[in-house]
């Protein structure tokens, strides 16, 4: 039977893939901004994510205030081992924000604009990947405190972890311009579709070769016998999705390559479960170390019954109201 600690480690988990696949694509297109030409393509870009990119981040606070609420150890040892990166996330995404209103509202200086709208895209998604990395290379702690120095989490592991996640953004981004946009700059979203490809999947790759050298536990997941029997599907699939994502790029599709996308970032998303469980803060703590007391778990979980269904139909009416491809007119 399922204790409710991991139910709360699954829903955490989901709302991690929703902000991801919700966020993902808008932060992609700010990333892809500077290739686009000044102008009506940089204008329909913009128009694709006009109604939606709020909301999207909904599924951040929900993860956030989900960890603090259910594993308020583990928030307790994460954010002061990763105060800087999450510190420059939210910069990022505050400017971004701030940048996306104002390059409508004051034309005169849209060049500034848009260059904050793709500098605060960059560095809110390096951050996240970042702040991945350090947590898969282990945090450490001492009486249930963290322990480590300042810069712990800058190491080489961690800024490959964040350009893959900026790749993987841009990804999604072009893969939702091919979906949303037609004509030239459709045309122009798949070319930056198949770059983005070819580097989230090396990245991608290289990230899940260097965790079988990272922490031996990690490879023990992988490696040992009867594990990779249940485990082997995941890189397999993922494989497999990569080589339709690219067919997809090549042909005359329009939803399907970013469908395809957010399915590899489902078994990446797989992978990185399969390497960390049952651990929140590794090497340490497991999920039920850093776990809230059982009455705490179950009045939460009442509270995301409710909320969460809301949140899901609100997202998805949004979503279909502003469905079909983006013309000139804009949501401004």
């Amino acid at each position: 039977m399922i204790d409710l600690t991991t139910i709360w480690a699954f829903i955490i988990a989901f709302a991690i893939f929703a902000y991801v696949v919700m966020d993902g694509f808008d932060l992609g297109i700010g990333i892809l901004f500077p290739t686009f030409d000044v102008g009506q393509e940089r204008d329909r870009a913009m128009n694709s994510i006009a109604p939606v990119w709020d909301g999207n981040e909904t599924w951040l606070v929900l993860g956030g205030g989900g960890l603090f609420a259910a594993f308020p150890l583990a928030y307790a040892v994460i954010l002061p081992a990763t105060y800087p990166l999450v510190i420059a996330m939210l910069l990022g995404l505050v400017f971004r924000g701030v940048a996306f209103e104002f390059r409508w509202r004051d034309p005169a200086h849209r060049r500034f604009w848009d260059a904050s709208f793709t500098a605060g895209s960059i560095v809110a998604a390096l951050a996240q990947g970042m702040t991945l990395g350090a947590l898969l290379q282990g945090i450490e702690v001492t009486d249930r405190a963290y322990s480590g120095s300042w810069f712990d989490w800058l190491t080489p592991y961690t800024l490959l972890t964040g350009v893959g996640t900026v790749a993987g953004y841009a990804l999604l981004g072009a893969t939702w311009l091919v979906w949303k946009l037609d004509g030239d700059g459709q045309a122009h979203a798949r070319k930056l579709g198949k770059i983005a490809a070819i580097a989230t999947i090396a990245l991608m790759g290289a990230v899940s070769l260097y965790n079988l050298v990272l922490r031996p536990e990690y490879a023990d997941h992988w490696l040992s016998t009867p594990a990779i029997y249940w485990v082997a599907p995941i890189p397999i699939a993922t494989l497999i999705v990569a080589g339709f994502l690219w067919h997809a790029l090549s042909c005359d599709r329009h939803s399907k390559p970013f469908w395809l996308a957010l399915a590899l970032f489902f078994f990446g998303l797989a992978g990185v479960g399969v390497t960390i469980w049952p651990f929140v803060v590794p090497p340490g703590l497991t999920i039920w170390d850093a776990a809230a007391p059982e009455r705490s778990q179950v009045f939460m979980l009442v509270g995301v019954a409710i909320t969460m269904p809301l949140i899901i139909g609100y997202t998805a009416w949004a979503y279909w109201v502003f469905r079909g491809k983006v013309g000139d007119e804009g949501y401004h």
